[in-house]
């Protein structure tokens, strides 16, 4: 999917809450089992408690 500006976005739906951070590690533990990457290999550049998200791959 592309955003208005132009900027490619992959749209992601976790079944952990947005409490402690939890949602987010769900996020990283998804990326890291879809890319077949170690969970070192994924951070989370900005957006901690934003539901948009920057992550470095």
């Amino acid at each position: 999917m592309v955003d208005a500006g132009g900027r490619p976005y992959l749209k992601v739906r976790v079944a952990a809450p947005p409490v402690e951070g939890a949602a987010n590690a769900g996020l990283l533990v998804f990326l890291s089992k879809t890319l077949d990457l170690p969970g070192s290999g994924l951070t989370l550049v900005s957006g901690a408690g934003a539901r948009l998200k920057l992550m470095q791959i």
